[in-house]
């Protein structure tokens, strides 16, 4: 089990003195009247300057996703007309665990996390009403996505549903539920004619909510740039789009994550903090090296029990305390891994928004 990492080593790593996250803080810039939609109130986005924003973890999974989710993962999975089937857990999933959740949220605050984006919704079994307690509970703010997930998991009426009617119900999504962002949307390796139309309609419910959009790409990400391409296509600036799990995506010369840097979108490498990411810390030097720290995005993407620290794993502040650690020893300087971990998130997540904060 790894040594247990202190709010204050936390602080130390990244150079947070008070004087500076004051300092540091004034200097991110913010729309007028932008501000960051947490499940239980608005916030202005300069009040999360204190620590890390994860923009891409999950709280809340229905205890058969992961099951289906690697089925689906196998050769052939993804063409079953019908789920695979999951045996019961023996036991309560953690995810549906209050009391275990809620301690695991205030360590990660004691180590240095502010907030935290859930990317499920409801096609994954994501819990709006457990995150809401959760969030009350441990003090966390937490910002819940909305949209649909990716091929195999959408609601049988996505098949027959027009752009505009997949439009119409994510908008209706951000009108009646505490959502902040939209995402994770996702395709697998090679993006489907279906995953191209809910992709489009994003595009068009991003226009009317002005909520910004995360991706997943699946394993190694081929699918990266065409994700990109129809979300601005659809009329989405690339600085209010993150397309995920890019640290999948292994090249040295890091020529796709360059492009979709140019373009001015985020890259996420989210899916850190575990025992196989050294490979991406090369990757990410070269980025910064490029000139494109303000186009990263870190998160974990955790998803399993293992990795709670509970059970020996280092919790959901791993991007912190186990990947901001190794890039800090590769030479990332405080200030920049300041920049990537506090101020690129709340400038993706803030927005000006154009419906009215359901009332819960």
């Amino acid at each position: 089990m790894a040594r247990s990492v202190s709010r204050r080593d936390v602080l130390g790593m990244f150079g947070f003195g008070a004087a500076a996250l004051s300092l540091r803080a004034s200097e991110v810039a913010f729309p007028k009247g932008a501000i960051i939609r947490t499940i239980l109130r608005d916030l202005k986005p300069e009040a999360l300057g204190g620590g890390a924003t994860l923009f891409h973890e999950h709280m809340s999974l229905a205890p058969d996703f992961m099951p289906r989710w690697i089925a689906f993962s196998r050769p052939g999975g993804r063409g079953n007309a019908a789920p695979p089937t999951a045996a019961a857990p023996a036991q309560t999933f953690f995810m549906q665990d209050l009391d275990l959740m809620v301690a695991e949220l205030k360590a990660a605050a004691a180590e240095g996390v502010s907030c935290i984006a859930d990317g499920g919704h409801a096609d994954m079994g994501r819990d709006l009403g457990f995150l809401k307690q959760l969030s009350e509970e441990s003090g966390m703010p937490i910002v819940a996505g909305a949209g649909y997930y990716s091929n195999p998991f959408y609601p049988e009426e996505i098949k027959t549903w027009s752009d505009d009617q997949i439009a119409q119900a994510l908008v209706h999504q951000v009108k009646t539920q505490p959502v902040g962002v939209f995402g994770e949307i996702g395709s697998w390796d090679e993006i489907t004619d279906l995953e191209r139309k809910v992709f489009r309609a994003v595009a068009k419910a991003h226009r009317e909510t002005n909520l910004s959009i995360f991706t997943h790409t699946g394993i190694p990400g081929k699918s990266a740039l065409e994700q990109l391409d129809i979300l601005e296509g659809g009329g989405v600036k690339t600085d209010r789009i993150v397309i995920g799990h890019l640290g999948n995506l292994s090249d040295p010369e890091v020529k796709v994550h360059k492009e979709i840097c140019k373009r001015g979108a985020f890259i996420g490498f989210d899916r850190q903090g575990g025992a196989g990411d050294a490979r991406q810390v090369p990757m990410v030097l070269a980025l910064i090296e490029a000139g494109y720290a303000g186009n990263l995005m870190f998160s974990s993407d955790l998803s399993s029990g293992n990795q709670l620290k509970k059970n020996g794993g280092a919790g959901y502040a791993k991007t912190v305390t186990v990947w901001g650690k190794k890039l800090t020893e590769a030479g990332v300087k405080d200030d920049v891994l300041h920049r990537i971990l506090v101020d690129n998130p709340r400038r993706f997540l803030a927005f000006v928004p154009k419906t009215k904060r359901v009332r819960s």
